[in-house]
């Protein structure tokens, strides 16, 4: 049996043994390399997952490969870039969950489950798994920053979520704004006239818990007495060994409001951030929101394309723009969307700005009125010399002058597919080959763009 047939049998049975997320987290893209005395090389994509492998699963990994092959083995875990070159997950305090996701302001619907993973958040995912499996000894603090919209609370409930369904640990998630509420709560008096119960009441809430979730962190600059008790309050847990999970719209270097302290402690663990989606997480947010809403078949790919191709930067944007098109689809009695009830749908959604920055519009507008057309001209599906040559025009000025890829072009010529884009630059390219004077056009397009 060959190296890459082992691996298989081994995944196999491992799969078989541990929770779906943990498979797919940790096991799922690893390769054997090679067995040299009595070592098994395993190729990992991530120092994080190289990290979990060695710390957390070694045990389990060598008993399973033991039984396939009757042999004792060592493994070392590499990253491609060394290619050249003990204890299981502790299960503790199993029971009967002493909180629920409603008594720690935790959303049920947040899971790891539920959360799409791609290039742009797949270590941010990996490190909440890990600190999910692990609370308190993984990453401590672990602080998740980018920007608004793109799966940071998800992320924090997800974990909280796990700790809570697998533990007994409590859990609290709060934002910055309900922590400075609280801590303002304590000046009040009771009727003896002191703020001893309402102080007793904080620590309970903020100090007696396993894990502590704070959403938007950011917010905590200029409440400077706030961010005094949010200091204790964070070493009396941080000495604790208790997880701290926390979020920002930045880096905690970023965070110039917030005293040096604390932002130091920040960056004690782990910092990770959350990039925007690409193209293709963004298409399969959008399926999964289909299939979600037993939308099926009722959408056709052109639509979801189009959302994806102009809701680039948020998460919430896209679910939004989703959401407005199937409004108005019922609005109007329409059983399949196509791609004008889309656009029609979506044309005071999507924000001028967007659109005056769209160098692809740009582009039209420019190549529009040299050729004494109209930008509709262009996306139409007229097919005359005197429109169709100024379209490959303008959607080869849209692929050399841009970063757009040949999906959106299309979109943006009236839902052309890309094989018709290519053919377009094709042509104009081997016309820039045999007509010398076609060359000052294009440049004097450009100049004008």
């Amino acid at each position: 049996m060959n190296v890459e047939s082992l691996w298989e049998n081994f995944l196999e049975k491992i799969k078989s043994r541990i929770s779906s997320l943990s498979y797919e987290t940790w096991f799922k893209t690893t390769k054997l390399v090679s067995l040299d005395n009595n070592i098994a090389k395993v190729l990992v994509d991530l120092p994080i997952q190289k990290k979990q492998l060695q710390e957390v699963w070694y045990k389990t990994i060598v008993e399973v490969f033991s039984e396939i092959t009757n042999t004792s083995f060592d493994f070392e875990f590499v990253l491609e870039d060394e290619m050249e070159l003990t204890n299981n997950i502790p299960v503790e305090n199993i029971g009967v969950p002493i909180n629920t996701p409603e008594k720690s302001n935790l959303n049920s619907k947040y899971t790891f489950d539920s959360f799409i993973v791609g290039d742009s958040n797949r270590f941010a995912y990996m490190a909440a798994v890990s600190v999910a499996q692990n609370p308190g000894k993984a990453y401590n603090p672990l602080f998740i920053y980018g920007s608004s919209g793109l799966g940071k609370t998800h992320l924090m409930h997800a974990i909280g979520n796990f700790i809570i369904e697998n533990s007994n640990k409590k859990v609290i998630y709060v934002t910055s704004e309900q922590f400075i509420s609280d801590f303002l709560n304590m000046n009040k008096k009771d009727e003896n006239g002191t703020n001893f119960n309402y102080i007793d009441i904080f620590k309970n809430k903020y100090r007696k818990v396993d894990v502590l979730i704070i959403d938007d962190i950011q917010f905590l600059g200029g409440a400077t007495q706030t961010q005094q008790e949010f200091f204790n309050t964070f070493n009396d847990l941080y000495d604790d060994n208790k997880q701290i999970i926390i979020s920002s719209d930045r880096s905690p270097d970023d965070l110039k409001k917030l005293e040096d302290r604390l932002r130091t402690r920040f960056n004690w663990g782990l910092s990770v951030n959350i990039y925007p989606p690409d193209y293709e997480m963004r298409i399969e947010i959008l399926k999964k929101k289909i299939i979600g809403q037993n939308m099926t078949g009722t959408i056709s790919d052109d639509v979801v394309a189009y959302i994806a191709n102009n809701c680039d930067s948020d998460v919430r944007q896209l679910e939004g723009a989703l959401t407005r098109v199937i409004a108005y689809a019922t609005m109007f009695n329409t059983q399949d969307i196509d791609l004008n009830l889309a656009i029609d749908a979506l044309k005071d959604y999507l924000s001028k700005a967007s659109f005056t920055k769209n160098n692809i519009q740009k582009i039209q507008q420019v190549v529009a009125e040299y050729y004494n057309i109209t930008v509709e001209d262009l996306k139409s599906k007229k097919r005359k010399a005197s429109i169709a040559f100024p379209r490959q025009i303008a959607i080869y000025l849209c692929r050399t002058l841009t970063n757009e890829s040949f999906p959106k072009i299309g979109i943006q010529f009236g839902g052309r597919d890309h094989s018709t884009v290519m053919h377009s630059v094709d042509k104009i390219e081997n016309e820039l080959k045999t007509n010398p004077q076609f060359k000052n056009i294009l440049e004097n397009l450009k100049s004008k763009i």
